[in-house]
């Protein structure tokens, strides 16, 4: 078994939670108000339990509309993290800054001893995640740690696992996943390297030095989903990938890589950033030798044997991962998953390093 089963949620009795999220709404501050961070606050603030009362920005202006969005105009407008972090106000942060601040902002996080809820990946590169990893063994067992990976906490996906996990498919022999979408045309302008900060800041999502390979900072979804199911992250990793239509930055607009998971179970994942607006397809699918479950974000599907069955999701499985955290934050019972996350990324970085080294990579490589 790998790392992956040492460190689980740990438990405290429920008066060791500090009172004020106990017996009243969590007060949470959002720190980095873009589009993704906006959207989980304004899903987490339907929650009658919580409450949003600080936003976060260096881009002042960003940080407004971001509350009007949200609807809480009321809230504390803050351009520098660290202040709200030492804030009284605040109970648990939801982090949503760009990849490479990830694990500098995390471990602020920690040492302030606020409940987190950290966007995912962990970071960039094998050392950010060691950094993430060492932060979050050092604690507190009263806070709350958790990462963006909502199929985790997804109904769609919890049943999935659950049959899985029953034998109901036998013996996985294979994995398949890929998320195949529209993400740009092919005539979006080239884009010189960033001179400055701002310039860095506003194209942080076109290089590898800020955003991660797409595969770190996109398709980390699916590789958590599949280490989950199988309750391991990769031994290696062979891949290959390209620029087909991509002109800006230095990201690939199109991969895939296999890896080979204990067991003698190899998994192989496909991405690309290039397909029609009409097209996109999101989605993991375990092979046994009784069925198959196939899983994705909107469904899940199963067949035995008798013919296929779905169900379909009843919601984006985003608001069952932040309602998940709010109660555990209300009810004492936290979870610590950040050495869990980084193994997660760093099963994405080790297909990118197997991409870029034109060879089979493994796990133990990456990590010296």
């Amino acid at each position: 078994m790998s790392p992956l089963t040492r460190r689980t949620a740990l438990l405290v009795p429920l008066q060791a939670v500090r009172g004020s999220a106990q017996n009243s709404a969590v007060r949470i501050g959002l720190i980095g108000a873009g589009s993704r961070g906006t959207y989980t606050a304004s899903t987490v603030a339907k929650d009658p339990r919580a409450k949003v009362v600080a936003v976060c920005d260096v881009v002042p202006e960003q940080a407004e509309k971001a509350k009007a969005k949200i609807g809480v105009p009321d809230a504390k407008s803050y351009a520098n993290f660290q202040d709200v972090l030492n804030s009284r106000d605040v109970d648990a942060v939801m982090i949503a800054t760009p990849v490479y601040l990830h694990p500098e902002h995390f471990e602020a996080a920690v040492k302030s001893g606020k409940h987190i809820y950290m966007e995912k990946p962990a970071g960039l590169d094998v050392a950010g995640c060691k950094r993430v990893m060492r932060a979050a063994d050092s604690a507190d067992r009263k806070i709350n740690i958790t990462f963006g990976f909502q199929q985790r906490y997804g109904g769609v996906y919890v049943k999935a696992k659950q049959m899985l996990d029953s034998g109901a498919i036998g013996k996985v022999r294979e994995v398949h996943g890929e998320f195949l979408k529209f993400a740009l045309q092919g005539n979006e302008p080239p884009l010189p390297k960033p001179r400055n900060e701002k310039e860095k800041l506003e194209q942080w999502k076109l290089w590898r030095n800020t955003f991660g390979e797409v595969i770190v900072e996109t398709y980390v979804h699916n590789l958590d989903a599949i280490n989950w199911f199988l309750g391991a992250h990769p031994l290696q990793a062979i891949g290959t990938g390209g620029r087909t239509v991509e002109k800006r930055g230095d990201l690939l607009d199109h991969l895939s890589v296999t890896y080979d998971y204990p067991g003698n179970v190899q998994m192989t994942f496909a991405g690309s950033q290039m397909t029609p607006r009409f097209f996109r397809s999101n989605r993991e699918r375990y092979i046994g030798e009784n069925g198959f479950i196939e899983t994705a974000r909107e469904y899940w599907t199963y067949n035995t044997g008798a013919g296929p069955v779905t169900e379909k999701s009843t919601r984006d499985i985003t608001a069952d991962a932040l309602e998940e955290f709010v109660r555990r934050v209300q009810a004492g019972e936290p979870e610590n998953v950040g050495v869990r996350a980084a193994e997660s990324t760093l099963t994405a970085i080790l297909g990118q390093q197997a991409i870029d080294a034109k060879r089979e990579v493994t796990w133990q490589q990456m990590m010296a």
